[in-house]
């Protein structure tokens, strides 16, 4: 029975840990250097760094949406 609980519980911190650095990958932060840093944290201390990003994460990241402005050559 033990050796379900640890089998469940680190699949579940599997999951979180992977869960944040996909988040992270695609989250805008104010700060760019931020990134790294969050990443850094979770993939050395990843059950903390895990939880620890998804408590402050609505601090971190900017809510401006993405403008999408081509640059087209135009042919002279």
């Amino acid at each position: 029975m033990e050796i379900l609980f640890i089998i469940v519980l680190s699949v579940l911190t599997l999951i979180l840990v992977f869960w944040a650095i996909i988040d992270i990958a695609r989250s805008r932060f104010k700060d760019p250097n931020k990134r790294t840093i969050w990443l850094i944290i979770v993939i050395f201390l990843p059950m903390l760094g895990s939880i620890l990003y998804f408590q402050l994460r609505k601090k971190l990241r900017t809510s401006e949406k993405i403008m999408f402005q081509p640059k087209f050559k135009t042919q002279e």
